[in-house]
């Protein structure tokens, strides 16, 4: 009786087993597809908030953990995405074939520009004016330090040696910058003495001689530890410098050192716990985060460590810390600086760009850092720089366009201050014309989808090998990623077709698109934060809103200081226009650079001259 019932288990067990085995897999839920047409838009604007989850401490600990099971894997990660609408794009159809790298050909010569025309162009943009001195404070420039140094006011060398004071007392103070993670004096004042020699033998090799800048720790600079914001990447030095260190150092620039960064640039805060980096803050109020991931470029910059700073964009790592530090950020188009040299986190979406106290400033450190590099193949065919009529007094002719139900999707105190600013800029001159921008709830995802399938990917022995050794929010950040599948991939590239071919169509009618550059102000930090880290994912879609339609397609945008909040925070404006147009953000943001009343001094701030 036994041995039958025990029998009677064992065939019942197998025919479950194979009755699973042939049974079917699951492809994904019945769903009515959304169609769309070949280059024509959706008509509804869908950009939603996410929910206001913010994880620190235990909570942070315990998600890290969860997210990264087995029943995170296939159960608590879905749930997720769906919640904040990161799947959306599995019910569309759509007809247009992908594009993985928003690589797009210039319009006429791509001749590559030859060095007498930048010299010409680096001459000709010395000679613009500079921002107009407000009554009170003011943030000095590239042109003051040279200027400086021409005059024989001060010297290279004597600055250098104030910056290394600075850098010192700012990581001395109760709640620490930490904006420079890597510095050596013994080579700032080698590098200073240099310059020193050359502007007293009247032989200074460019605009940036002498002046102080760092570098975020995502490229290699020699002779700094390429840590990326990790603990566990750059065991050895750097013993090769990244294209951009080495067209600064060609320029006679003082490298200072290299940045903080947000782990792995897997964030918009800035914040990172580990103990190579720790939390940087904010100069305009330590209790805030100076956004990410280019966080210490922001910082360093606004906290008057040097005029110049270099952050790469992948989702807004230049323009956010940019904005919410107060200073000038550029995103050039996709190609025109190279990122050779820089972990290949996201190819088709990062950009190298600079973060200054001014927009003649963002376009001189352009015209340096711009040009072919054979070791960089998607900007080999660049136009050759122009940027003519720059300085014009006024936006004569200039038509700028604006989506207001995307330019009103921000907070009161935002939108007062960036509607004024465009104000003004029609009292220049410049025509303001009512455009729709399509489908960008659709943009939001794609990007998000290719950003994190490209980081995933590239990250894939990091998350192996070093899983522990990882901050936990990026753990999170990772494991979110791995949701995402090649097919998912595919609809973010029919999406980028869709989408540049919109903006093609939009920029035949306008010259630039203009919107807030965040919707909000810098966010406050909790003391759990510099601990273990946080997560809030909340703040990373409310920070990217504005960002990512530029990196997605790979235009240039410029974001430029317009105001402040009711607390004292910075609030910038954004200008986006067509493929190697840089020559219009400059023109224009000039002009908005003149509509703000005064310049706050932020609380951490060091005066170098």
């Amino acid at each position: 009786m036994e041995m039958g019932l025990e029998l009677l288990v064992c065939v019942a067990l197998a025919a479950a087993l194979l009755y699973l085995a042939l049974l079917r897999r699951w492809t994904g839920r019945p769903t009515a597809p959304l169609h769309r047409e070949p280059g024509k838009a959706a008509a509804h604007y869908g950009v939603k908030d996410m929910p206001s989850l913010r994880l620190s401490g235990l909570a942070l600990r315990v998600a890290a953990l969860l997210v990264n099971s087995v029943f995170g894997q296939f159960v608590l990660t879905p749930l997720l995405m769906r919640m904040v609408n990161q799947c959306s794009l599995r019910d569309v159809v759509i007809p247009e074939s992908p594009t993985f790298i928003p690589v797009v050909d210039p319009e006429g010569s791509d001749d590559p520009p030859g060095q007498d025309n930048k010299e010409t162009i680096l001459n000709d943009l010395m000679q613009l004016s500079d921002a107009e001195e407000k009554p009170g404070f003011n943030f000095r420039s590239i042109s003051d330090f040279h200027q400086g140094y021409k005059s024989g006011r001060i010297t290279p060398t004597q600055v250098a040696e104030n910056v290394i004071r600075a850098l010192e007392d700012s990581d001395a103070r109760d709640i620490p910058l930490r904006a420079v993670v890597q510095s050596q004096p013994n080579l700032i004042m080698k590098m200073a003495e240099a310059s020193t020699a050359r502007y007293a033998a009247n032989a200074p090799l460019s605009p940036l001689d002498g002046i102080p800048v760092c570098i975020k720790e995502e490229l290699q600079v020699v002779p700094y530890h390429h840590r990326v914001g990790t603990v566990y990447r750059g065991e050895e030095r750097a013993t090769e410098d990244s294209t951009v260190a080495r067209k600064l150092r060609e320029a006679g620039a003082v490298i200072i050192g290299v940045s903080n960064m947000h782990e792995l640039g897997l964030g918009v805060t800035g914040c990172n716990a580990n103990r190579y980096h720790g939390v940087c803050r904010n100069p305009y109020n330590p209790q805030h985060f100076p956004g990410g991931s280019s966080s210490g470029s922001g910082a360093a910059v606004a906290a008057g460590l040097c005029p110049l700073a270099i952050g790469s964009d992948g989702g807004g790592s230049v323009r956010i810390p940019a904005s919410f530090c107060g200073m000038v950020g550029l995103k050039g188009t996709f190609g025109r600086i190279s990122c050779y040299g820089a972990i290949p986190l996201s190819y088709s979406n990062v950009s190298i760009g600079p973060i200054c106290t001014s927009v003649k400033d963002a376009a001189i450190a352009y015209a340096i850092l711009s040009g072919p590099d054979p070791n960089y193949s998607y900007g080999i065919h660049q136009p050759s720089l122009n940027l003519d009529n720059v300085g014009n007094p006024d936006l004569e002719n200039i038509k700028f366009g604006i989506d207001w139900k995307f330019f009103t999707d921000c907070d009161p105190e935002v939108l007062e201050v960036c509607q004024q600013a465009v104000y003004h800029l029609s009292g220049l001159g410049g025509k303001m014309v009512d455009v729709t921008i399509p489908e960008l709830e659709e943009v939001q995802t794609a990007h998000l989808i290719g950003i994190l399938c490209e980081i995933r990917e590239a990250l894939t022995m990091d998350f192996n090998n070093h899983y522990h050794n990882m901050n936990l929010d990026t753990r999170i950040t990772l494991a979110l990623a791995s949701t995402f599948t090649s097919s998912d991939y595919i609809q973010a590239g029919r999406q980028r077709s869709r989408s540049m071919k919109f903006l093609e169509d939009i920029f035949k009618e306008v010259h630039c698109l203009i919107t807030p550059a965040i919707p909000s102000t810098a966010p406050l930090s909790k003391p759990s934060d510099c601990s273990v880290g946080c997560s809030d994912l909340h703040t990373l879609f409310n920070a990217m809103r504005y960002m990512q339609l530029a990196n997605f397609t790979g235009i240039p945008a410029l974001v430029v200081p317009v105001g402040y909040s009711s607390s004292g925070l910075p609030i910038n404006l954004q200008i986006m226009s067509k493929w190697w147009d840089e020559a219009t953000l400059f023109r224009v943001g000039l002009k908005v650079e003149q509509f703000r009343a005064e310049t706050k001094k932020p609380q951490i701030y060091y005066n170098l001259l």
